[in-house]
């Protein structure tokens, strides 16, 4: 056999891979952002069911108090045991199934208002972004504005000022409770994604398949919705990941001072303001929600760091 059959017979197949390939190809090689996304799936499984099975194994409702069992003759509640895997709170009542219940409130908290949040920044960054001139400084100053004001202060604000009576504010239409802190949060996170996708718009509306879909006649909508978007959606998605595990802790800083959701609904934030006069006599007030919010923050971080790092072909693993 010739030198040339050898190298005929030897030849490499090359195979292309897909974008979904090589995305998971990348994200598969980190093993924080895997376990990251594992415990976000078992949050969000918790948050659905992990309430009513609490109780149903338990057999202690969310509310129901058990003072007389669980408290000592101090009025103070008793830790952890087999009948209360997470010991009382400081009304009698099974921190483990507040703290299941509590689940479902911080991630649907959290998961909401960054779904909203993004949605408003993203098409204020395309509009700002795509089309420039009055309309960019429009939105960008008032997104400038919003950075600017004390947030924290504000919020307390808005919800001290809407939760004062059971009609809320604006005639009823913003009612206390859950709705007034997702539209606090909400009011405060859109301007972030907001700038960034304007960054990523101005960017990419001087690429060349921008430029190739002007000098076939697409309109504005057809560049933004069939260009411009498709090519936002990976910065997007870890924008989303990034704003959930903020929103979380955004509601719970709210519960902690009395401003979050009504007393009788369950969240992290409530359990532990409602520790905060407890904590050095029972220590489980404080570590059981507070680990989960740890646990869930941690969780959504890794997994945003790992699809940043798997949908960035700039990033060398």
């Amino acid at each position: 056999m010739s030198t040339a059959d050898a190298v005929l017979e030897t030849r490499v197949v090359v195979v292309g891979k897909s974008p979904r390939q090589l995305f998971w190809m990348r994200f598969k090689q980190d093993k924080a952002a895997l376990a990251g996304a594992v415990v976000i799936v078992l949050l969000i499984f918790v948050a659905f069911f992990g309430g009513p099975l609490a109780e149903r194994i338990t057999g202690h409702p969310q509310n129901e108090p058990y003072s007389d069992i669980m408290t000592d003759d101090f009025g103070l509640p008793k830790g952890p045991n087999s009948s209360f895997w997470f010991g009382a709170d400081g009304a009698g009542r099974d921190l483990f199934v507040r703290t299941m219940y509590g689940a479902r409130t911080s991630l649907l908290v959290g998961i909401v208002a960054s779904g909203i949040a993004v949605t408003i920044g993203t098409i204020i960054g395309l509009l700002a972004g795509f089309f420039g001139r009055w309309a960019d400084t429009t939105l960008s100053r008032g997104a400038d504005v919003m950075l600017a004001v004390p947030q924290l202060l504000l919020s307390i604000g808005i919800v001290a000022a809407c939760s004062t009576t059971k009609e809320g504010c604006v005639r009823g239409l913003i009612q206390p409770g859950l709705t007034i802190v997702i539209l606090v949060i909400v009011l405060f996170s859109w301007p972030y994604v907001a700038r960034v996708v304007r960054g990523s718009t101005l960017s990419l509306k001087e690429k060349e398949f921008v430029e190739a879909s002007r000098s076939v006649g697409a309109g504005s909508v057809r560049i933004i919705a069939g260009d411009l978007f498709p090519n936002l959606v990976a910065p997007i998605v870890v924008l989303a990941t990034l704003l959930v595990p903020q929103s979380i802790l955004f509601e719970a800083a709210l519960s902690y001072l009395g401003l979050g959701v009504p007393p009788d609904q369950a969240s992290w934030g409530q359990i532990l303001a409602d520790a905060s006069g407890l904590y050095d006599v029972a220590w489980w007030l404080m570590v059981f929600p507070g680990a989960f919010l740890v646990v869930t923050t941690l969780a959504f971080n890794l997994l945003g760091d790992g699809l940043r790092d798997a949908l960035d072909v700039r990033t060398d693993r």
